[in-house]
């Protein structure tokens, strides 16, 4: 989850001029990692650059590790991106949330 919200994190700076807000949801069977930002401009798969000039590697390694990515359009400017991760299910979580 570090890698991805550090990916995350560090496009909206490289990429969204330097602000930004991180967010983190706990849903119960997800944990949402969502970081908005002002530019417009929604993050895709692209061919990744071997020199190491350009990069390219990161939203493929964000799709790679998460359950889900998004990328939104937001009303007020700006955009929100996404990605979710499954919870672990414990024996203690399954006993707590059993009747």
């Amino acid at each position: 989850m570090l890698l991805v919200v550090s990916e995350l994190v560090a496009n909206a700076l490289r990429h969204g001029g330097g602000n930004y807000t991180l967010r983190l949801i706990a849903h119960p069977d997800l944990i949402e990692v969502a970081v908005d930002d002002p530019s417009p401009q929604v993050p895709h798969m692209r061919t990744p650059d071997l020199t190491g000039a350009t990069g390219g590697f990161g939203w493929r390694i964000v799709n790679h590790l998460t359950r889900t990515t998004a990328g939104i359009h937001r009303p007020s400017g700006g955009k929100a991106v996404s990605a979710s991760f499954a919870r672990e299910r414990t024996r203690q979580n399954l006993r707590q949330s059993t009747p």
